[in-house]
C-alpha cells in the first residue's frame, strides 16, 4: 500500500510561521512536521509516499516521488485535495494522512492491517490531549461514536462529553474497492459542494449512505498542530514520546 499526505493548505492559524514555508515544514522538537510523517510512514513499512500540495508548492520539490497539485487550494477544502489524487488510490489504495500531525509507525501498521476497505484511525484517549490544547476541550471536540468496530457519528459539535468516544486523528486507509464507493459518491455532488467539503463531512455523509466505516483504535501518543497552542504541547510532549 502508497502512502498520501495532504499538504495543501496553508495552516494560516499558526499565523507568521506559515507565512513563507507550508504548514508541514513548521518544526517540532527539531524536526518538520513532514518529516516526522515520512519517518513514521517508512517504519510502517509504507517507502511510497506522495503528496498533494497547493500553498508554496516548489517546497516539495524533490522530496516526493509523486505529486498532485490542488490548483484551488486557497478556495476549497481537504476532500478537494484528496480527490487530485484519486488516480493513485483507484489504483493501489493509500494511507492518507494529514500534513499537521506527528504519530507512531504502530499507528500506521495498524491501520494498514484493518480489513475493511474505508478505515479511519482514532484515540479513545483524546481528551488528556484536548485539555492540553484548550481551556475547554468542547471548543474544538467534535462527536465520535462507534458500534461494534464501526464509526456511527462524527464531526458534530456537542456539548457534552459523554457524547465523545474518541476523536479522528487524520489518518484514514482507503482500498481501491473502498475509494470506488467515494469518488462515486462525491461524483454525485456538484464542483462547489466537493469544494466545500471538509473530511469529518464526507465520513458523516457516507455513513448516512450505509458506507461501512473501520474504526481502528490508536493508543500510541500523537499531537496536532494547528495553533500556536498546540505546537507549544506538542515541543514539550512530543521528545518524551515513548516511540521517539
Amino acid at each position: 500500500m502508497r502512502a498520501l499526505i495532504l499538504a495543501s493548505g496553508r495552516g494560516s492559524r499558526l499565523g507568521d510561521l506559515t507565512s513563507n514555508q507550508p504548514k508541514c515544514f513548521t518544526e517540532v522538537a527539531g524536526k518538520r512536521l513532514i518529516d516526522w510523517q515520512r519517518e513514521s510512514l517508512g517504519k510502517g513499512g509504507i517507502q511510497n509516499i506522495a503528496i498533494t500540495t497547493g500553498y508554496f508548492s516548489d517546497s516539495f520539490n524533490g522530496l516526493f516521488q509523486e505529486r498532485f497539485h490542488n490548483a484551488d487550494w486557497a478556495d476549497s477544502n481537504m476532500v478537494y485535495s484528496l480527490m487530485q489524487a484519486s488516480s493513485l488510490i483507484a489504483d493501489e489504495g493509500a494511507i492518507v494522512s494529514y500534513s499537521d500531525i506527528i504519530y507512531s509507525a504502530d499507528a500506521i501498521t495498524r491501520l494498514s492491517q484493518s480489513n475493511d476497505d474505508i478505515a479511519i484511525a482514532y484515540d479513545p484517549n483524546w481528551l488528556e490531549q484536548w485539555q492540553a490544547r484548550y481551556d475547554n476541550p468542547l471548543d474544538d471536540a467534535e462527536s465520535f461514536s462507534m458500534d461494534q468496530g464501526y464509526l456511527t457519528d462524527i464531526g458534530r459539535r456537542v456539548n457534552s462529553l459523554s457524547e465523545i468516544n474518541g476523536q479522528y486523528m487524520g489518518l484514514l486507509k482507503f482500498t481501491p474497492a473502498g475509494w470506488h464507493i467515494v469518488s462515486h459518491y462525491l461524483d454525485s455532488l456538484s464542483e462547489d459542494a466537493r469544494k466545500r467539503l471538509d473530511m469529518t463531512s464526507l465520513l458523516q455523509q457516507l455513513i448516512q449512505q450505509d458506507v461501512k466505516i473501520g474504526a481502528v483504535a490508536i493508543t500510541d501518543e500523537w499531537v496536532e498542530v494547528d495553533t500556536p497552542q498546540d505546537l507549544e504541547v506538542a515541543s514539550l510532549t512530543v521528545p518524551d514520546f515513548s516511540w521517539t
